[in-house]
């Protein structure tokens, strides 16, 4: 509970002070700097089963309390159509977006070098700060690539929001996008690598005010380093100290492929989101391994408001701040499968309820309960974990 303490004072004594968004620095040789920023301060209290899901097991105490993250990112807009971020996490000691964008035809189509979010997976490339639930869904945890050094090319829509623009300032012009990109390692040393390539496609059937249908496909593509692979997920908790499906180090991998399916549809207050992945792993001399899951999950926004859409994302609209804020309910159903033939690496199932309080512009309150029905080499094992978050972003 001491992280809690000075953010939750920090909350008390902002709120009657004005919102504000990225904050605006200078303009230097024709470019227009900003700064913004995500502070997050987790706790999980858990009800255990069969494994003691505690990060700190030898404290006494079926909880986990943590700073899950301090990121910061100084963003540059200009001069022409050149965008720029650079962004750090002080907390997990690694780089994030740091990636320079140029834009042509109109702004309908981009460049972009550096590190950013491969484009795999819708919940993977939505913003941070406003993640429908604490933790993402097992797949994306599991499968998606996430942030890794490459070039990428985007017409339509681009994949990511990593640009010096003010979130919302613009419109896109396409309902649809389509990107590609070749990628390699994570920038920050002894990190995620393997080389590969990736690609995403969008299209909104519909999209109104208030009415918005998406779909979207995805498929990547890299080496396994080492020839070395192991996939594992947390019960949706991402404190916890235990995977409780696990299917240990794959040895003699070649190659790791992910096809991801992904849609979701807004209707004024109601969001319904869902993703697919299957995941294939080329062996060498064993049978390849197949891993499979899901997520759906439902969104009402009791407040009234709805979303955008930008970039081939659902984008928050928070509103003005003002009053209760926005209050957001939540239910989410999560599976992942990974078991295969003679590998037992286990399939677990969540459901989880949630509730999101945006007070004002800049601060977010979340509540979680998440319940676990797992099963791995004939053992069950079903927690109850209970999860909260305070959260500041500029």
């Amino acid at each position: 509970m001491k992280l809690f303490m000075p953010i939750a004072c920090v909350l008390v004594a902002a709120a009657p002070m004005p919102s504000f968004a990225q904050v605006a620095l200078d303009t230097i040789g024709g470019t227009d700097l900003t700064f913004e920023g995500l502070v997050q301060a987790d706790a999980n209290w858990y009800d255990n089963d069969v494994a003691d899901l505690d990060g700190d097991a030898t404290d006494g105490d079926d909880a986990d309390y943590q700073l899950r993250t301090a990121q910061f990112y100084l963003k540059g807009k200009g001069p022409g159509k050149l965008d720029w971020v650079l962004g750090y996490d002080g907390k997990a000691d690694k780089w994030l977006d740091a990636n320079l964008r140029y834009s042509f035809m109109e702004g309908r189509q981009f460049v972009q070098v550096g590190q950013f979010k491969q484009p795999n997976g819708l919940e993977e490339l939505s913003a941070a700060k406003h993640n429908d639930f604490m933790s993402l869904a097992m797949i994306t945890n599991t499968f998606a690539v996430g942030r890794r050094l490459g070039v990428a090319y985007s017409i339509g829509h681009p994949y990511d929001r990593t640009s010096g623009r003010v979130e919302g300032e613009f419109q896109r012009h396409a309902n649809w996008g389509f990107t590609a990109s070749v990628f390699g390692r994570e920038l920050t040393r002894d990190l995620a690598h393997g080389s590969g390539f990736g690609m995403r496609g969008t299209w909104a059937a519909m999209n109104a005010e208030e009415r918005i249908l998406h779909f979207g496909l995805s498929y990547v593509d890299y080496d396994t380093p080492h020839d070395t692979l192991r996939l594992r997920a947390r019960p949706d908790a991402d404190l916890s100290a235990v995977r409780l499906v696990d299917t240990g180090s794959m040895t003699d991998t070649d190659r790791v492929s992910t096809l991801g399916l992904e849609s979701f549809w807004v209707n004024g207050p109601f969001k319904l989101q869902g993703e697919y992945m299957t995941s294939n792993v080329d062996r060498i001399a064993s049978p390849d391994f197949t891993g499979t899951g899901g997520y759906l999950s439902g969104l009402w926004n009791l407040t009234g408001q709805t979303w955008d859409y930008k970039g081939g994302e659902p984008a928050t609209k928070i509103g003005d701040g003002k009053g209760a804020g926005m209050w957001q309910l939540g239910l989410r159903y999560d599976v992942l499968d990974l078991d295969d033939d003679a590998l037992e690496g286990g399939r677990m199932e969540t459901w989880t309820a949630g509730v999101n309080w945006y007070l004002r512009s800049n601060f977010k309150v979340v509540f979680n309960y998440v319940h676990v029905d797992s099963e791995r080499a004939g053992v069950d094992d079903n927690p109850g974990i209970a999860e909260a978050r305070l959260q500041f972003y500029w």
